[in-house]
């Protein structure tokens, strides 16, 4: 059984920063495609940020391209979005996610950084950007 533990969200006034970890259990996040997506209330879920099974080829989303950065740290079993110069517009929930089909596929595209693509999900956490 796949489960995740997200942490890190929280209060923060906007030009802050925050990091948001993932942890996972039951599955190993490394040689997989992982990604953090987020829901703003009354809007669809979308991508922010993913990288690939191998070679780490990362793809963000051009409202957060530059601000934030996604890694993984293999030993933990963790994945981390640092996130930077926060607007109030990046206010949502965030979910970090793994795609089970994507074993050592070294490219990370557009369209697989679609949330269509993950099947394993986290809880979600609350992120507020207050202006």
């Amino acid at each position: 059984q796949v489960q995740f533990a997200e942490s890190g969200g929280g209060l923060v006034q906007s030009g802050g920063s925050l990091r948001l970890s993932c942890s996972a259990s039951g599955f190993t996040l490394n040689n997989y495609a992982i990604g953090w997506f987020r829901q703003a209330p009354g809007k669809e879920r979308e991508e922010v940020a993913c990288i690939s099974g191998s070679n780490d080829d990362t793809y963000y989303a051009d409202s957060v391209k530059g601000r934030f950065a996604i890694s993984r740290e293999n030993a933990k079993n963790t994945m981390y979005l640092q996130m930077g110069s926060l607007k109030p517009e990046d206010t949502a929930t965030y979910y970090c996610a793994l795609d089970p089909v994507s074993f050592k596929v070294p490219n990370m595209t557009p369209r697989a950084c679609r949330p269509s693509r993950f099947g394993y999900w986290g809880q979600g956490t609350q992120v507020t950007v207050s202006s």
